[in-house]
């Protein structure tokens, strides 16, 4: 993912999401995606399994890293860039220990769920939220939103 990242910035002297609008960037784009996929879940995986941290205690670990860079980016100025990506990576991690938590079974340490479960309370989570803001309009970026005549 580094490498990534690095071959990216050396290329096109960008990381920024905003300014994918060449085949190059989005490839490099949908590379890095597919690496923090991959990397994120495994990394959620080493911290709950092998070093026996927990799922619960493993997401808490994620999510308190992420509000790390949210403090880093708008209380001390750090890189939007920067910010964006290390927070994204950090997702990966955060939703694989949130999802064993849910799924796994009482005696590894999870609420026993399942995956179907799961997957369909993540699947109805993620639809109240694409409702909701599409119904608020909460996230829309007021800049790029054109007024009426």
């Amino acid at each position: 993912m580094g490498a990534t990242f690095a071959l990216w910035y050396r290329s096109e002297r960008t990381l920024s999401i905003h300014a994918i609008d060449t085949t190059r960037r989005e490839a490099f784009y949908w590379l890095a995606i597919l690496f923090t996929f991959a990397l994120g879940t495994a990394a959620g995986d080493l911290l709950a399994e092998r070093l026996a941290v927990g799922y619960l205690l493993s997401a808490v670990i994620f999510a308190a890293a992420i509000a790390a860079v949210a403090v880093g980016r708008f209380g001390f100025g750090v890189n939007a860039v920067l910010a964006f990506w290390a927070a994204y990576v950090l997702t990966h991690p955060l939703g694989a220990s949130i999802g064993d938590y849910l799924s796994q079974s009482r005696d590894d340490g999870g609420l026993g769920l399942g995956t179907t479960a799961t997957s369909g309370l993540f699947l109805l989570t993620i639809l109240a939220i694409v409702v909701y803001l599409s119904r608020t309009g909460r996230d829309a970026d007021v800049s790029t939103v054109s007024k009426p005549a």
